[in-house]
């Protein structure tokens, strides 16, 4: 299952089979999650963070502002955590999965990691719920996990450009924020605006109070978007964010998507490129 409440994971804890990710992460303050989970986690949580652990150096700007990790970075990152391909990994932020969390749950699906799941409602449901946590870092095993991305979940920005040359056949989804996608403002990148034929899905729109909306309405809400389209491409800022939209269409039971990782970041570092603006 793509997503586990704080009831189901409590249930488990005692499941040698199970790895627990603390993936909380604040693109405004970059060591406030290490702060917050030395501070208080789940117990038996492993912390990873967004620029040291999943996503590689920043080396080529045409990659975006978060480029996939490597293979072997992040297989070092599993093996260092003691996970192994059988094992049931959870994976949680602060609240609402928009950072790393769904991003590591999105490089273990194109790993072809057969179980994991994101905390549904984050560190923040599970502290409602009056569930213990610990500051003690745990100290697993080391294991040694292959990986091999399977290329095919990803696009590459020339495949891109020749997709989108037909649209009746292809949706390019961007999770950012409506005014950002319209060229309003832009607080990250140095160009404002969107990949042309692209069309908004904010991330924000998967939930309802806290918590991913129910896989029933999340399927009525992206089928005006994607209905008749045999591509499903997802991007975002830096290829983040995407990943939210990308276990909203999971938890929606929708699995044939893929995604562009250098995002609007990538886009625009090539001045070549044009730029849209205007119309969500």
């Amino acid at each position: 299952m793509s997503l586990i409440s704080a009831a189901q994971l409590s249930e488990i804890m005692g499941n040698e089979n199970l790895r627990i990710v603390d993936a909380r992460f604040a693109i405004s303050d970059s060591n406030a999650g290490l702060a917050a989970y030395k501070d208080a986690h789940i117990p038996n949580a492993m912390y990873v963070d967004l620029n040291a652990d999943l996503s590689s150096e920043k080396t080529n700007p045409l990659l975006g502002r978060h480029p996939l990790p490597s293979a072997e970075q992040f297989s070092a990152v599993l093996s260092r955590m003691g996970i192994t391909p059988q094992m049931h990994v959870v994976v949680y932020d602060q609240a609402d999965a928009a950072m790393a969390a769904s991003r590591f749950w999105f490089l273990l699906r194109i790993v072809g990691h057969g179980h994991v799941s994101v905390l549904d409602g984050g560190m923040n449901a599970w502290l409602a719920a009056d569930y213990a946590v610990q500051n003690q870092e745990p100290q697993p095993i080391a294991t040694h996990y292959p990986v091999h991305f399977q290329e095919s979940m990803l696009v590459s920005t020339s495949e891109l450009k020749s997709l989108l040359a037909n649209l009746a056949e292809t949706v390019l989804l961007d999770a950012r924020s409506a005014e950002r996608f319209c060229g309003e403002v832009e607080p990250l990148d140095k160009k404002a605006g969107h990949i042309p034929g692209a069309k908004n899905r904010p991330f924000g729109l998967n939930m309802q109070a806290g918590f991913f909306k129910s896989p029933e309405q999340l399927h009525t809400e992206f089928s005006p978007l994607i209905t008749g389209k045999s591509n499903i491409i997802l991007s975002c800022g830096s290829g983040v964010t995407a990943c939210h939209n990308a276990l909203a269409l999971s938890h929606a039971g929708i699995e044939n998507y893929r995604l562009f990782a250098p995002s609007w970041s990538g886009w625009v570092a090539d001045d070549e490129n044009l730029i849209a603006v205007g119309d969500v």
